[in-house]
Parts: structure tokens; sequence; C-alpha cells
């Protein structure tokens, strides 16, 4: 049984990854600045999708940011100058993105699109799906802490499921009842270096280039673990204003800024540890 949900995340990131040449982000990338790209019905619905979240979150998610990573190499702590910023900064936008008649354009040479914003929370409600269609209601897929519940322990416990502190590894800050839905959750401390005291993180502002820096950790639980990656992004991206955003959206949340002060929403039976 749990092979046919693998199967599937195999087929989306052979699908979808960046790093193959032969995926359809690949393809479409080849063709930046040239020709429109026909895309079957899933991937359209993907391309549609990440309208909305541009749309939502007043530009701050856009999948057309990923060409910001040939500026940040967060393996070695180094702030890329201005210049090289401001080369990379023309190719952002996904307002400029051609997308007609189930074909997508990329105007520009050296434009990229990039579905890691929420890739890997798709795959999981895609996994969880299958799992659902084959009958099983206990249980959870798990794509390295993005999250979906089809069910209940068997018992009908909930999953009692940690989130990591971000400031010390291996050590869990709280402890979330989960039964159903999706989890996910977006930090500062997955990928980033430090340098004269100041943290730098791989999520990076697209209309500035550079790494938002007001929440350590961002935790959402909701119907489905897209949503509650899309969500975690988009309040990491707000910066102060995620507070408000993340309140509005009625979701559960669990959230440590940058002061290491906690934020959650009330209905979250959160165990602080």
């Amino acid at each position: 049984m749990a092979n046919l949900a693998i199967d599937e995340v195999l087929r989306i990131e052979r699908k979808y990854s960046r790093y193959t040449t032969d995926s359809i982000i690949a393809k479409i990338n080849q063709q930046a600045g040239c020709e429109a790209v026909q895309c079957d019905d899933e991937t359209w619905a993907l391309f549609q999708f990440a309208s909305q979240l541009f749309d939502k979150s007043d530009g701050l998610f856009d999948i057309t940011s990923g060409v910001l990573r040939q500026a940040w190499n967060f393996k070695k702590p180094e702030v890329p100058t201005s210049q090289k910023l401001e080369a990379l900064l023309p190719l952002v936008g996904w307002k400029k993105v051609v997308l007609q008649e189930q074909r997508i354009a990329l105007p520009l040479a050296g434009m990229e699109v990039d579905l890691g914003g929420f890739g890997k929370e798709y795959a999981a409600d895609r996994a969880a799906q299958v799992l659902k269609e084959k009958g099983v209601t206990h249980g959870y897929v798990n794509l390295a802490g993005d999250m979906r519940f089809l069910g209940p322990k068997s018992t009908g416990e909930p999953w009692m499921i940690g989130i990591q502190d971000p400031r010390v590894r291996d050590q869990v800050v709280a402890t979330l009842p989960i039964t159903m839905g999706g989890l996910a959750t977006s930090g500062d401390y997955e990928r980033y270096f430090e340098l004269n005291g100041q943290r730098y993180c791989h999520v990076l502002n697209p209309k500035t280039g550079m790494p938002v820096s007001y929440w350590r950790s961002v935790s959402v639980t909701s119907p489905a673990t897209v949503v509650s990656g899309c969500t975690t992004t988009m309040a990491m991206l707000k910066e102060a204003e995620g507070l408000a955003f993340l309140q509005a959206t009625g979701f559960d949340f669990f959230a440590i800024d940058h002061t290491g002060q906690v934020h959650l929403r009330h209905e979250t039976q959160a165990a602080l540890n």
C-alpha cells in the first residue's frame, strides 16, 4: 500500500523537479525568451494555483523568484552585492509570465519557474489521496515535515506531532494534536548562514531579493498540506504583517517571532515543551 503513495511522490518529483533536464519545469525554463510550452491539465492547474497565490500575497509568493538562488549560497556566509541582485530582479515577476490557451511562456531569457514553494506539499496531498482511494482511514504522509493526515490513530486518539525548536537542533518546542488535514512549517533554520550577528535564511522577498527576518518559525494546520505550506510561506514573507494574516485565515497556527515570542491561534491546543 505504501508503495503506491511513494510512486505518486516520485511521479510528481520527476515531472516537476528543477534538477532534472526532462521535467516539464526544465522544458519551460529552457524555452524562456523563446516559445510557449503546452501544459497538461495537472500542470495548468498548478500554474493557476500559483496565480492565486501571487494575487493573495500581493506579489510576495512568486514562483519566478527561484532565479534569486543564483545570488545566494547558504553554504557559505556571504551576502551578494546589490549589483548582483539588481541584475536578477528584472527576471522575477509572475505578472510577466504569459498564460494563454493552456500554454505558458516566459518572456525573458533567464527567467525561471519553480514549484519548490509548494511542490512537496502538493506531493503529500496527492500521496494521501492515493491511500484514501484504497480505503486507508488511519495514518499520515510525512515528506520532511510536510504532513497530510488521513485520520486519527486506530484507537481514535490524535497524532501528537512535535514542532522543532528553531534555535535548538533536535529539540521540540511544542506538540500539536492532529487527526485530519495538513500540517506544514516554514522557518529561518532550514537553510541559513549567520554573518556579523545577523541570520540570513533561504526565504527571499521577491521584490528585494533579500531574506526575510521577522519569523523564526511558522506552523499551520489546514484542510490540505499545500494550503498549510503556502500559508506558512506567505506569513514568513509578510514579516510583521504575518500575524494579522495568520489570524485572518481562520487556520490554527503556532508561530515564533524574531524575539522568541510565541503566537498561536486560540483553538490550537498546543502543548508547550
